[in-house]
């Protein structure tokens, strides 16, 4: 499985989104109500990387707008990361899901389906050329950095890395959904250290 056959070769953030509205590249496009491909500043210095879109995205086209894209909102506030510092996007463009009534229950992406959509994610890095990649999550840190990736022993350390396009300085953080899946008290420092991440980030840019 691939989505190469359906990625544009030259255009620009437009060109892709436009595309990949055809993707046929995995199975996933099939279940899904459409394609969720990305959001913000072309043009930004930072790429945000989530894991894939949810329930909310997927009904509205657009990634970050459900409960996880609200937290996620209010950390980069806190970081002092505006809205035109980043462009948006995640690994997977469609929603992986398992029916529960009337309930669709996300389902983590597997190996096969991260590879089948990189070249998408590929492109975007090449048009986008960001100064630095922040990856929201262990699946998309594994998708670009490859799968003996480990987010427990390095997040949150900008490093110059090997991708498919490239040494890319990454930094890889919690996926806002961790942050809302933790209970209690500790709901509020998973929070904190996820806002200390996006400030690291911040700061690598502007020394940039």
């Amino acid at each position: 499985m691939s989505a190469a056959e359906w990625v544009p070769e030259g255009g620009n953030v437009d060109t892709l989104r436009r595309a990949a509205t055809e993707c046929r590249g995995c199975e996933l496009w099939e279940p899904a109500t459409q394609v969720v491909f990305s959001a913000g500043n072309p043009a930004a210095p930072i790429m945000l990387v989530g894991e894939q879109p949810g329930d909310s995205e997927d009904r509205r086209g657009l990634p970050f707008v459900g409960p996880a894209g609200q937290l996620l909102q209010r950390a980069l506030a806190e970081a002092g990361i505006g809205v035109a510092d980043v462009y948006v996007t995640n690994a997977v463009k469609h929603f992986r899901f398992t029916p529960q009534g009337s309930r669709r229950i996300h389902a983590t992406p597997q190996t096969t389906h991260l590879l089948a959509c990189r070249p998408w994610l590929e492109a975007e890095l090449r048009v986008v050329d960001p100064q630095l990649v922040v990856c929201l999550g262990a699946s998309a840190a594994k998708s670009l950095l490859g799968p003996t990736f480990r987010l427990t022993a390095e997040r949150g350390e900008v490093r110059e890395r090997d991708t498919p396009v490239g040494v890319r300085r990454v930094l890889a953080t919690l996926h806002p959904s961790a942050v809302l899946r933790t209970q209690g008290p500790e709901r509020d420092e998973a929070f904190a250290g996820l806002v200390t991440d996006l400030r690291t980030a911040a700061a690598a840019v502007e020394k940039t």
